[in-house]
């Protein structure tokens, strides 16, 4: 009985806690690659360059702070013009889609997961995102509908309670 009862817990704790398996970035990690890019742009050459700033990229999406996630996603929006190959395509998309996430703009998110998985359908890391998005997006619908069920409960007790008193 316990045990199920501990089940029960866990799932409505996972429920509304999430659980994705997206790694954060702590602050420090963000300084060495803004350090990094930096250091790439006092004469290094294009290729560095690039990578830095593609690091530096997936550790502000990867923030725990808003600010930088924004940073982020717009780091990797100006540069996906710039983008040579389908892999480097794929890469700034998947990181965009991970920076979204992160701000709970989970239709953009999935949006940005779709275009990933065309150019690679089988990139296991895309799809498991995308199904983690899903579920946040199922998820936030239920609340939702609860929400509003509740408020629905309430105006019609309410109108109940005013009515018996007359």
């Amino acid at each position: 009985m316990e045990a199920k009862i501990g089940k029960m817990f866990e799932s409505v704790s996972s429920f509304f806690g999430g659980g994705d398996q997206i790694p954060w970035c702590d602050r420090d990690v963000i300084v060495g690659c803004e350090r990094e890019v930096a250091e790439a742009s006092g004469g290094a050459s294009e290729e560095r360059k690039n990578e830095s700033i593609m690091r530096l990229s997936w550790a502000l999406v990867h923030s725990r702070q808003s600010e930088d996630i924004n940073r982020g996603i717009a780091m990797l929006e100006a540069s996906l013009t710039n983008t040579r190959t389908p892999l480097q395509q794929r890469e700034k998309l998947y990181l965009l889609a991970v920076g979204y996430y992160r701000n709970a703009e989970y239709v953009r998110s999935r949006q940005l997961l779709e275009k990933c998985l065309q150019i690679a359908p089988d990139w296991r890391q895309a799809s498991a995102l995308k199904k983690t998005v899903e579920d946040q997006i199922a998820k936030d619908g239920v609340i939702g509908i609860g929400i509003a069920a509740t408020a629905v409960g309430l105006i019609a007790a309410g109108i109940a309670a005013a009515a018996s008193r007359r």
